[in-house]
């Protein structure tokens, strides 16, 4: 059974620097695309970065160039880095990946999420 792992996350000052990083466990034929979403309490699901295998990427509009996200397909790794953290980027974040395995073309997994907690 092919899962998420994840890490990094914790209590971090507003202005502070967190990374997230997450790996696939598991045996998998392909890799699509990798990338973070969050929930907040009391609000939905919320799209961060994804990566694409061929490295591209799409932020949403919040991040206005505070994060970065990177991927290693080799090692199946996807970390988002982020700085300038602000409270109400308080949240449970979610890794994500599309995977191809051998009885499934496209598949959908999620991490159990990892909280994220800007305050001082």
């Amino acid at each position: 059974q092919v899962q998420l792992v994840e890490s990094g996350g914790g209590l971090v000052q507003p202005g502070g620097t967190l990374r997230l990083s997450c790996a696939v466990s598991g045996t998998i034929s392909s890799m699509y695309v990798m990338g973070w979403y969050r929930q907040a309490p009391g609000k939905s699901r919320e799209l961060v970065a994804t990566i694409t295998s061929g490295g591209l990427t799409n932020y949403a509009d919040f991040v206005e160039g505070r994060f970065t996200i990177d991927s290693d397909n080799r090692k199946l790794t996807v970390e988002l880095q982020m700085g300038d953290l602000k409270p109400e980027d308080t949240a449970v974040y979610y890794c994500y990946a599309q995977i191809g395995t051998i009885i499934t073309q496209y598949l959908d997994i999620w991490g159990q999420g990892t909280l994220v907690t800007v305050a001082s």
